[in-house]
């Protein structure tokens, strides 16, 4: 044995028998350096965060727009292109669509039609009022008005489906933004014949934004709706909304979704990124494996209770293992700002055994 050793086992001893009627483990600064005990402070640290998961930076569904062709056509002009702002009721495409044209026609015609006959089902009613035709007549008068009347409205609905100004017969179909927002894709180019319900662009409102996370279960048992969420090496920051109830059966993966409206505009849609997700109130915490220990079933930590003139204590504390990964463990049982032991722990193990003979 070397006199290091024999110094250490005779300190380990004396220790022992000092802290055997107290409840907490005074240790001098020299005992603590010869024991070679380290600290770190909870929550201050990457260790003590919940863990670093992979995300991907989606667009709310509420919050994107698709515009559409709504009639076959060729594409005669587009306004804008990906990355522009646009506004509600802006005009960015221009289609010519033969199929416009039709529509047009036929809403003009049967708008004029059922004017018509709205006219003759007046006069009708006046005739018979006054005794001059039969009722059949004027049956058969109110029914072809009511069939003309239809048409015309079936007629105007198709015009407002594929965006034709009423009453206007010739000239381009022009498209118009939806919404507010920003042009994420352009589907056409110049001069391309398209047809009905194909992609001219799609729009979306940039804020908030989603965050799509990738946790294993064992972490996303632990999460909760509410919870905070920071995008690593940066300010942007969020919620948790939602925690998945599926596991990916590929991954064993839950999926989680956080909503960042605190510098979204920072954000890319489609962005892989790595975020933390912390837990509110220090109530669970990730410290480095090295800070636990085990006696007699129970996991255990050595909290640091003091620091005085006297002397540090430690005092021993149980924890709960919510999840484990690499060199990190997520635990419950410490709060942020608490100081806790993560080397030397074996002497302070021997320590505590000796306490409980």
């Amino acid at each position: 044995m070397t006199i290091l050793h024999r110094s250490l086992a005779i300190l380990l001893c004396s220790l022992a028998g000092s802290a055997a009627s107290a409840e907490a483990l005074l240790l001098q600064a020299a005992q603590i350096k010869a024991l070679g005990v380290e600290t770190i402070v909870v929550g201050s640290n990457a260790e003590s965060r919940a863990g670093t998961l992979p995300a991907k930076v989606m667009v709310p569904n509420e919050q994107m727009r698709v515009l559409s062709a709504p009639v076959t056509g060729m594409v005669e002009m587009l306004a804008v292109a990906p990355g522009s702002t646009v506004r509600r009721g802006q005009v960015l495409a221009h289609l010519a669509s033969p199929q416009a044209l039709e529509l047009q026609r036929d809403a003009l015609q049967s708008g004029s039609q059922s004017s018509l006959l709205q006219h003759n089902l007046k006069r009708d009613e006046q005739l018979f009022a006054e005794g001059l035709i039969a009722e059949s007549r004027l049956q058969a008068t109110r029914a072809a008005a009511s069939q003309a009347a239809a048409q015309a409205t079936q007629s105007q609905q198709g015009l407002a489906m594929a965006g034709v100004a009423r009453g206007k017969l010739g000239g381009p179909l022009a498209l118009v933004s939806p919404i507010d927002g920003i042009v994420l894709e352009q589907g056409v180019q110049l001069g391309q014949r398209v047809d009905g319900s194909a992609l001219i662009y799609r729009i979306a409102k940039l804020s908030p934004l989603w965050l799509e996370i990738q946790a294993p279960l064992a972490i996303a048992s632990g999460l909760r709706a509410g919870m905070p969420v920071k995008i690593a090496g940066s300010e942007v920051s969020g919620k948790l909304i939602a925690v998945g109830r599926a596991v990916d059966p590929a991954s064993q993966t839950v999926l989680l979704r956080a909503a960042v409206s605190k510098g979204a505009e920072t954000l890319i849609p489609g962005q892989v990124i790595e975020v933390e997700v912390v837990s509110p109130n220090g109530a669970q915490q990730r410290l480095p494996a090295s800070a636990l220990i085990r006696e007699q079933g129970k996991t255990l930590v050595f909290v640091q209770t003091a620091s005085s003139d006297k002397g540090v204590s430690f005092s021993e504390r149980p924890v709960r293992v919510i999840s484990q990964g690499g060199d990190t463990v997520m635990v419950d049982g410490v709060a942020t700002n608490e100081r806790v032991a993560v080397k030397g722990l074996s002497g302070l193990k021997a320590m505590l055994t000796g306490v409980g003979k």
